[in-house]
């Protein structure tokens, strides 16, 4: 039994790794595009372009193609900024959830243990998206007052609201000088730009940034100046943003106090596990131990959560 899962794990690994060197890329096919084609110059067709995807990952996204939690999946790769498409995530999810209870039962020789394994790879490629969405969305929020800014002197300077944003689209850090880039190219492209506007509000779906997105589009419409729109905006942001680090300054202590709090029981089970299997296999092997174990469990994510949302104030 333990050399098939030996097995198992090895050709698991050797299958990840050739999922990555067959269907890794630098750069996504519609970025490529656009780059081709918004700068002007026609560069030569690579004749990988349209062979980017594995094997594994191109069956994948035919099957998904017309699926809505396969478009659902996109939009929360794209919000992420990662190079997969639908069929490669779920690729590597699958192999997370063999992979993951392989390696637990080859190092402790547990099914119960190795099914919580199986459980944990199957969120795992989850939450490193989620956590990837919230650090990029934190990121452009902060950029968003000095994106604002420097949109609203160039607008007094003379440039039109699409040059405002090439303006971005080049003087900004990343991630605001990609997702404006993007919006640049896709106008050039032809697409209207509150459709290229949609889009970014799409990738990045930031309260600030619909609002601002908001006073473009009214302009638009309507005319005004909105140099002196965005201005105000842009002063709303900033005090919105000093205003919540206050926040976050004076509830850390709660926060932490709830991260210890729902850890440490965690930690010290893992623990003594390790130290003393014997003393605690019977809480993975009895039916009592398991209804011990998901009672605490509960309580646990139960406690954190309620933690979070009581630090947790809107501004």
């Amino acid at each position: 039994m333990d050399t098939i899962f030996l097995a198992l794990g090895g050709l698991l690994v050797i299958v990840a790794i050739i999922l990555l060197l067959v269907g890794g890329r630098k750069q996504d096919e519609v970025s490529e595009r656009l780059d081709r084609y918004a700068l002007g110059v026609e560069k030569k067709a690579k004749p990988v372009s349209g062979q980017r995807l594995s094997p594994l990952g191109e069956r994948l996204d035919k099957a998904l193609a017309e699926r809505g939690f396969a478009r659902n999946l996109r939009t929360q790769l794209a919000r992420a900024n990662l190079k997969l498409t639908a069929g490669e995530f779920i690729a590597a999810t699958i192999i997370c959830m063999i992979l993951f209870p392989a390696i637990m039962f080859v190092l402790r020789r547990n099914i119960p243990l190795s099914l919580v394994a199986a459980v944990l790879g199957f969120f795992a490629p989850r939450w490193y998206v989620s956590y990837l969405q919230g650090k990029r969305l934190k990121a452009f929020n902060d950029q968003l007052g000095d994106i604002i800014n420097m949109m609203v002197n160039a607008i007094r300077a003379g440039y039109s609201v699409l040059q405002a944003m090439e303006v971005v689209a080049k003087e900004m850090d990343p991630p605001a000088s990609e997702e404006f880039d993007r919006v640049v190219k896709e106008v050039q492209l032809g697409l209207g730009l509150e459709q290229a506007l949609d889009n970014l509000l799409r990738r990045v779906p930031s309260d600030d940034l619909d609002m601002t997105v908001t006073a473009i589009k009214v302009q638009q419409e309507v005319g005004g100046n909105l140099a002196e729109v965005l201005d105000t905006i842009s002063f709303t942001i900033r005090e919105r943003v000093r205003i919540k680090g206050e926040i976050r300054a004076l509830t850390a202590q709660a926060r932490y106090s709830g991260y210890l709090v729902s850890l440490l029981p965690v930690g010290v089970a893992i623990l003594v596990y390790f130290i003393n299997p014997q003393f605690m296999g019977p809480m993975f092997q009895h039916p009592c131990g398991w209804i011990m174990l998901g009672v605490a469990g509960s309580g646990i994510v139960a406690g954190f959560f309620i933690t979070r949302k009581i630090a947790d104030i809107e501004v």
